[in-house]
């Protein structure tokens, strides 16, 4: 499986992105055949307290998944958007394994 972070207009740190690679792993738990995933960080509007968005897309097989949250920690909004992708996945393979 493949991961892409993508920081926009900043950088993110080294221990963000291992962050990031530890929760994106735990997906394979849900769903072998991932191809990619890319997670894309942006800090939005910084004058509000929750500026930070996440947004993560799962390639699989036939299509892709898209989750995006906006929290006022990037580990945070990683958090949600990895818990919306497990429920995606878990619903995605049982509709696979009802057809």
């Amino acid at each position: 499986m493949e991961v892409r972070i993508q920081s926009i207009h900043f950088d993110a740190s080294e221990q963000l992105h291992t962050f990031i690679r530890k929760k994106v792993v735990k997906l394979e738990k849900y769903y072998d055949d991932i191809k990619k995933v890319e997670v894309s960080l942006k800090v939005v509007k910084p004058e509000t307290a929750a500026n930070k968005e996440v947004g993560v897309v799962v390639a699989i097989p036939n299509g892709e998944l898209y989750a995006s949250k906006i929290c006022d920690t990037f580990e945070e909004a990683v958090d949600l958007s990895i818990e919306a992708l497990e429920k995606q996945l878990v619903k995605y393979k049982e509709k696979q394994r009802n057809k």
